[in-house]
Protein backbone atom coordinates (compact mmCIF):
# COMPACT_ATOMS: atom_id res chain seq x y z
CA UNK A 1 0.00 0.00 0.00
CA UNK A 2 2.85 2.40 0.82
CA UNK A 3 4.41 1.76 -2.62
CA UNK A 4 1.03 2.23 -4.33
CA UNK A 5 0.48 5.53 -2.54
CA UNK A 6 3.90 6.76 -3.65
CA UNK A 7 3.18 5.81 -7.26
CA UNK A 8 -0.16 7.59 -7.15
CA UNK A 9 1.45 10.76 -5.77
CA UNK A 10 4.06 10.65 -8.50
CA UNK A 11 1.36 10.26 -11.16
CA UNK A 12 -0.55 13.22 -9.77
CA UNK A 13 2.56 15.39 -9.95
CA UNK A 14 3.30 14.35 -13.53
CA UNK A 15 -0.28 14.90 -14.64
CA UNK A 16 -0.34 18.47 -13.38
CA UNK A 17 -2.81 17.87 -10.54
CA UNK A 18 -0.30 19.06 -7.98
CA UNK A 19 -1.06 22.21 -6.06
CA UNK A 20 0.35 25.59 -7.02
CA UNK A 21 2.88 25.52 -4.20
CA UNK A 22 4.38 22.31 -5.66
CA UNK A 23 5.08 23.89 -9.07
CA UNK A 24 8.34 25.87 -9.20
CA UNK A 25 8.64 29.57 -9.92
CA UNK A 26 10.28 30.95 -13.05
CA UNK A 27 14.09 30.94 -12.96
CA UNK A 28 16.13 34.13 -12.98
CA UNK A 29 17.95 34.26 -16.32
CA UNK A 30 20.38 36.44 -18.26
CA UNK A 31 17.99 37.89 -20.85
CA UNK A 32 18.98 40.04 -23.79
CA UNK A 33 16.44 42.88 -23.90
CA UNK A 34 17.41 43.64 -27.51
CA UNK A 35 16.15 40.23 -28.66
CA UNK A 36 12.55 39.82 -27.60
CA UNK A 37 9.38 38.90 -29.49
CA UNK A 38 5.79 37.79 -29.03
CA UNK A 39 3.99 35.30 -31.27
CA UNK A 40 0.49 33.92 -31.21
CA UNK A 41 -2.09 31.93 -33.13
CA UNK A 42 -5.71 33.13 -33.45
CA UNK A 43 -6.73 34.55 -30.05
CA UNK A 44 -3.05 34.29 -29.20
CA UNK A 45 -2.31 36.42 -32.27
CA UNK A 46 -4.63 39.15 -30.99
CA UNK A 47 -2.92 38.81 -27.62
CA UNK A 48 0.50 39.18 -29.24
CA UNK A 49 -0.45 42.46 -30.93
CA UNK A 50 -1.96 43.71 -27.66
CA UNK A 51 1.29 42.97 -25.84
CA UNK A 52 3.31 44.70 -28.53
CA UNK A 53 1.13 47.81 -28.56
CA UNK A 54 0.84 48.04 -24.78
CA UNK A 55 4.54 47.40 -24.11
CA UNK A 56 6.53 48.14 -27.29
CA UNK A 57 9.55 49.01 -25.15
CA UNK A 58 9.62 45.36 -24.05
CA UNK A 59 8.40 43.60 -27.19
CA UNK A 60 8.95 45.60 -30.39
CA UNK A 61 8.72 42.43 -32.52
CA UNK A 62 5.54 40.40 -33.06
CA UNK A 63 4.48 37.47 -35.24
CA UNK A 64 0.73 37.34 -35.77
CA UNK A 65 -0.68 34.05 -37.10
CA UNK A 66 -4.32 34.12 -38.20
CA UNK A 67 -5.21 37.23 -36.22
CA UNK A 68 -6.37 40.77 -36.87
CA UNK A 69 -5.47 44.35 -36.02
CA UNK A 70 -5.02 45.81 -32.56
CA UNK A 71 -8.22 47.18 -31.00
CA UNK A 72 -10.46 45.42 -33.51
CA UNK A 73 -13.08 44.14 -31.06
CA UNK A 74 -13.32 47.39 -29.08
CA UNK A 75 -14.57 45.48 -26.04
CA UNK A 76 -17.50 43.91 -27.92
CA UNK A 77 -17.95 40.17 -28.41
CA UNK A 78 -20.38 40.68 -31.30
CA UNK A 79 -17.76 42.75 -33.13
CA UNK A 80 -15.11 40.15 -32.36
CA UNK A 81 -17.22 37.40 -33.93
CA UNK A 82 -18.18 39.38 -37.02
CA UNK A 83 -15.73 42.04 -38.20
CA UNK A 84 -12.71 40.62 -36.37
CA UNK A 85 -13.16 37.01 -37.46
CA UNK A 86 -15.39 36.86 -40.51
CA UNK A 87 -14.38 40.24 -41.88
CA UNK A 88 -18.00 41.32 -42.33
CA UNK A 89 -17.61 44.23 -42.55
CA UNK A 90 -13.80 44.28 -42.80
CA UNK A 91 -11.82 45.98 -40.02
CA UNK A 92 -11.11 49.66 -40.67
CA UNK A 93 -7.33 49.57 -40.27
CA UNK A 94 -6.91 53.32 -40.78
CA UNK A 95 -9.44 54.17 -38.06
CA UNK A 96 -7.89 51.63 -35.68
CA UNK A 97 -4.44 53.11 -36.29
CA UNK A 98 -5.73 56.59 -35.54
CA UNK A 99 -7.29 55.37 -32.30
CA UNK A 100 -4.07 53.58 -31.34
CA UNK A 101 -2.11 56.81 -31.75
CA UNK A 102 -4.60 58.57 -29.48
CA UNK A 103 -4.31 55.82 -26.87
CA UNK A 104 -0.52 55.99 -27.02
CA UNK A 105 -0.60 59.77 -26.54
CA UNK A 106 -2.77 59.34 -23.44
CA UNK A 107 -0.50 56.66 -21.96
CA UNK A 108 -3.15 53.96 -22.28
CA UNK A 109 -0.66 51.94 -24.30
CA UNK A 110 3.07 52.32 -24.89
CA UNK A 111 4.89 55.08 -26.75
CA UNK A 112 4.83 54.27 -30.46
CA UNK A 113 8.39 55.54 -30.87
CA UNK A 114 9.48 52.21 -29.42
CA UNK A 115 8.27 50.54 -32.61
CA UNK A 116 10.79 52.52 -34.66
CA UNK A 117 12.97 49.48 -35.34
CA UNK A 118 10.31 46.87 -34.67
CA UNK A 119 9.27 43.88 -36.74
CA UNK A 120 5.79 42.63 -37.57
CA UNK A 121 5.21 39.37 -39.41
CA UNK A 122 1.59 38.56 -40.30
CA UNK A 123 1.13 34.94 -41.38
CA UNK A 124 -2.25 33.58 -42.49
CA UNK A 125 -3.52 30.85 -44.78
CA UNK A 126 -5.57 31.67 -47.85
CA UNK A 127 -7.82 28.71 -46.94
CA UNK A 128 -8.61 29.96 -43.42
CA UNK A 129 -12.38 29.77 -42.95
CA UNK A 130 -12.40 30.83 -39.28
CA UNK A 131 -10.45 34.10 -39.42
CA UNK A 132 -10.91 35.58 -42.87
CA UNK A 133 -7.75 36.49 -44.81
CA UNK A 134 -9.14 40.04 -45.11
CA UNK A 135 -8.97 40.33 -41.32
CA UNK A 136 -5.31 39.26 -41.19
CA UNK A 137 -4.43 41.58 -44.06
CA UNK A 138 -6.01 44.40 -42.04
CA UNK A 139 -3.52 43.60 -39.25
CA UNK A 140 -0.63 44.29 -41.62
CA UNK A 141 -2.36 47.40 -42.96
CA UNK A 142 -2.81 48.68 -39.40
CA UNK A 143 0.95 48.68 -38.82
CA UNK A 144 1.61 50.17 -42.26
CA UNK A 145 -0.78 52.99 -41.40
CA UNK A 146 1.15 53.68 -38.20
CA UNK A 147 4.48 53.61 -40.02
CA UNK A 148 3.40 55.74 -42.98
CA UNK A 149 1.89 58.43 -40.74
CA UNK A 150 5.04 58.91 -38.65
CA UNK A 151 8.49 59.38 -40.25
CA UNK A 152 10.05 58.22 -36.98
CA UNK A 153 8.61 54.76 -37.62
CA UNK A 154 10.10 54.49 -41.10
CA UNK A 155 12.23 51.47 -40.16
CA UNK A 156 9.30 49.43 -38.82
CA UNK A 157 9.32 46.20 -40.82
CA UNK A 158 5.87 44.86 -41.79
CA UNK A 159 5.45 41.65 -43.81
CA UNK A 160 2.08 40.21 -44.86
CA UNK A 161 2.53 36.52 -45.71
CA UNK A 162 -0.92 35.41 -46.84
CA UNK A 163 -0.50 33.47 -50.08
CA UNK A 164 0.19 30.06 -48.55
CA UNK A 165 -2.40 27.27 -48.73
CA UNK A 166 -3.36 26.25 -45.20
CA UNK A 167 -6.42 26.49 -42.98
CA UNK A 168 -6.83 27.92 -39.47
CA UNK A 169 -3.80 26.35 -37.86
CA UNK A 170 -0.07 26.80 -37.27
CA UNK A 171 1.78 24.99 -40.07
CA UNK A 172 4.60 22.62 -39.12
CA UNK A 173 7.42 21.14 -41.17
CA UNK A 174 6.03 17.61 -41.39
CA UNK A 175 3.42 16.67 -44.01
CA UNK A 176 0.04 15.08 -43.39
CA UNK A 177 -3.65 15.26 -44.20
CA UNK A 178 -4.71 18.08 -41.86
CA UNK A 179 -3.14 21.16 -43.48
CA UNK A 180 -6.48 22.15 -45.01
CA UNK A 181 -8.37 21.49 -41.77
CA UNK A 182 -8.78 23.28 -38.45
CA UNK A 183 -8.71 20.38 -36.00
CA UNK A 184 -7.13 19.85 -32.60
CA UNK A 185 -4.30 20.46 -31.76
CA UNK A 186 -4.34 23.07 -34.59
CA UNK A 187 -0.87 22.21 -35.88
CA UNK A 188 -1.24 21.71 -39.63
CA UNK A 189 1.16 19.22 -41.20
CA UNK A 190 1.74 21.36 -44.27
CA UNK A 191 5.40 20.87 -45.07
CA UNK A 192 6.01 24.49 -44.09
CA UNK A 193 8.02 25.21 -40.96
CA UNK A 194 6.16 28.28 -39.69
CA UNK A 195 8.18 28.33 -36.47
CA UNK A 196 11.42 28.56 -38.43
CA UNK A 197 10.06 31.36 -40.61
CA UNK A 198 8.84 33.21 -37.53
CA UNK A 199 12.25 33.00 -35.86
CA UNK A 200 13.92 34.27 -39.02
CA UNK A 201 11.48 37.18 -39.33
CA UNK A 202 11.93 38.08 -35.67
CA UNK A 203 15.68 37.52 -35.22
CA UNK A 204 17.30 37.29 -38.66
CA UNK A 205 18.78 34.41 -40.63
CA UNK A 206 19.83 31.36 -38.61
CA UNK A 207 23.45 30.36 -38.21
CA UNK A 208 22.61 26.70 -38.80
CA UNK A 209 19.69 24.36 -39.43
CA UNK A 210 17.44 23.29 -36.58
CA UNK A 211 17.47 19.68 -35.46
CA UNK A 212 15.80 18.01 -32.51
CA UNK A 213 15.17 20.19 -29.45
CA UNK A 214 17.76 19.40 -26.80
CA UNK A 215 16.89 21.87 -24.06
CA UNK A 216 14.60 21.67 -21.04
CA UNK A 217 10.82 22.10 -21.03
CA UNK A 218 9.84 23.12 -17.51
CA UNK A 219 6.60 23.78 -15.66
CA UNK A 220 6.16 26.95 -13.61
CA UNK A 221 3.59 28.35 -11.22
CA UNK A 222 1.61 31.03 -13.05
CA UNK A 223 -0.29 32.01 -9.88
CA UNK A 224 2.95 33.43 -8.46
CA UNK A 225 2.74 36.36 -10.90
CA UNK A 226 -0.81 37.54 -10.38
CA UNK A 227 -0.59 41.35 -10.52
CA UNK A 228 -1.56 42.59 -7.08
CA UNK A 229 -3.14 39.20 -6.47
CA UNK A 230 -5.74 39.81 -9.21
CA UNK A 231 -7.08 36.83 -11.13
CA UNK A 232 -5.67 36.88 -14.67
CA UNK A 233 -7.88 33.93 -15.70
CA UNK A 234 -4.89 31.69 -16.35
CA UNK A 235 -4.20 28.06 -15.55
CA UNK A 236 -2.11 27.29 -12.49
CA UNK A 237 0.73 25.85 -14.56
CA UNK A 238 2.61 27.36 -17.52
CA UNK A 239 5.60 26.15 -19.53
CA UNK A 240 9.08 27.46 -20.18
CA UNK A 241 11.57 26.10 -22.73
CA UNK A 242 15.25 26.65 -22.01
CA UNK A 243 17.84 25.92 -24.74
CA UNK A 244 21.02 24.20 -23.49
CA UNK A 245 23.14 27.36 -23.71
CA UNK A 246 20.56 29.31 -21.71
CA UNK A 247 20.54 26.63 -19.01
CA UNK A 248 24.33 27.01 -18.90
CA UNK A 249 24.04 30.73 -18.15
CA UNK A 250 24.47 32.35 -21.56
CA UNK A 251 22.65 35.62 -22.22
CA UNK A 252 19.61 34.66 -24.29
CA UNK A 253 16.70 36.25 -26.10
CA UNK A 254 13.06 35.76 -25.14
CA UNK A 255 10.00 34.77 -27.14
CA UNK A 256 6.52 34.58 -25.62
CA UNK A 257 4.30 32.13 -27.51
CA UNK A 258 0.53 32.44 -27.04
CA UNK A 259 -1.58 29.42 -27.93
CA UNK A 260 -4.96 29.77 -29.62
CA UNK A 261 -8.45 28.97 -28.33
CA UNK A 262 -8.84 25.30 -27.38
CA UNK A 263 -5.08 24.92 -27.74
CA UNK A 264 -4.13 25.28 -24.07
CA UNK A 265 -2.54 22.38 -22.22
CA UNK A 266 -5.83 21.37 -20.58
CA UNK A 267 -7.24 20.84 -24.09
CA UNK A 268 -4.32 19.47 -26.13
CA UNK A 269 -1.80 18.38 -23.53
CA UNK A 270 1.76 19.37 -24.43
CA UNK A 271 1.18 19.33 -28.20
CA UNK A 272 1.60 23.08 -28.67
CA UNK A 273 4.50 23.54 -26.28
CA UNK A 274 6.40 20.54 -27.68
CA UNK A 275 5.38 20.12 -31.32
CA UNK A 276 4.81 23.63 -32.74
CA UNK A 277 8.47 23.77 -33.76
CA UNK A 278 9.57 26.72 -31.64
CA UNK A 279 11.82 24.78 -29.28
CA UNK A 280 14.26 23.39 -31.82
CA UNK A 281 14.68 26.84 -33.37
CA UNK A 282 15.08 28.30 -29.90
CA UNK A 283 18.20 26.12 -29.57
CA UNK A 284 19.63 27.60 -32.78
CA UNK A 285 18.96 31.22 -31.83
CA UNK A 286 19.56 30.90 -28.05
CA UNK A 287 16.09 32.21 -27.27
CA UNK A 288 14.05 31.18 -24.23
CA UNK A 289 10.40 30.43 -25.03
CA UNK A 290 7.69 31.24 -22.49
CA UNK A 291 4.36 29.42 -23.02
CA UNK A 292 1.68 31.00 -20.80
CA UNK A 293 -1.53 29.01 -20.42
CA UNK A 294 -5.12 30.21 -20.12
CA UNK A 295 -7.98 28.34 -18.49
CA UNK A 296 -11.55 27.74 -19.64
CA UNK A 297 -14.32 29.34 -17.59
CA UNK A 298 -18.04 30.00 -17.57
CA UNK A 299 -17.80 33.13 -15.41
CA UNK A 300 -16.49 35.06 -17.19
CA UNK A 301 -17.73 33.30 -20.32
CA UNK A 302 -14.62 31.84 -21.93
CA UNK A 303 -15.36 28.13 -22.46
CA UNK A 304 -12.67 27.71 -25.13
CA UNK A 305 -9.81 29.11 -23.02
CA UNK A 306 -9.11 32.00 -25.40
CA UNK A 307 -6.82 34.88 -24.58
CA UNK A 308 -8.77 38.04 -23.79
CA UNK A 309 -9.05 40.10 -26.94
CA UNK A 310 -12.66 41.26 -26.49
CA UNK A 311 -12.94 42.19 -22.81
CA UNK A 312 -13.92 39.24 -20.63
CA UNK A 313 -11.26 40.23 -18.05
CA UNK A 314 -12.33 43.88 -17.87
CA UNK A 315 -12.74 47.03 -19.93
CA UNK A 316 -9.00 47.75 -19.92
CA UNK A 317 -8.06 44.30 -21.25
CA UNK A 318 -5.93 45.60 -24.17
CA UNK A 319 -4.18 48.42 -22.30
CA UNK A 320 -1.24 48.68 -19.93
CA UNK A 321 -3.79 48.13 -17.15
CA UNK A 322 -5.10 44.86 -18.58
CA UNK A 323 -4.76 42.07 -16.05
CA UNK A 324 -3.33 39.52 -18.50
CA UNK A 325 -0.87 42.05 -19.84
CA UNK A 326 0.23 43.05 -16.35
CA UNK A 327 0.60 39.36 -15.49
CA UNK A 328 2.98 38.93 -18.41
CA UNK A 329 5.09 41.92 -17.37
CA UNK A 330 5.30 40.50 -13.85
CA UNK A 331 6.41 37.12 -15.21
CA UNK A 332 9.11 38.41 -17.59
CA UNK A 333 10.44 40.77 -14.94
CA UNK A 334 10.80 37.81 -12.61
CA UNK A 335 12.84 36.11 -15.34
CA UNK A 336 15.19 39.06 -15.51
CA UNK A 337 13.87 41.16 -18.40
CA UNK A 338 14.48 44.81 -17.45
CA UNK A 339 11.53 47.21 -17.49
Amino acid sequence: MRRLTGLMCGWLLLSGVAGADEVPALPKLKLDASRTAVVGLSSGAYMATQVQMAYPELFPAAAIVAGGPYGCANGRLDLALSTCMKGVPPPDAAALATKAKQRAASGDIGALKNLAHGRVYVLHGKDDALVSPVVATAAATFYEQLRDADPALGSLMVKDDGARAFAHNLPVAATGDDCDKSVSPYLGHCGFDAAGEIFQQMFGKPSKAATEAKGELRHFNQDAYKPGGADAFLATTGYLYLPPDCVAGKRCGLMVAFHGCKQNADAVGEAFVKDAGFNRWADVYDVVVLYPQTRASTAPMNPQACWDWWGYSGDNYDSRQGVQLRWLVSAVQAMGLPH
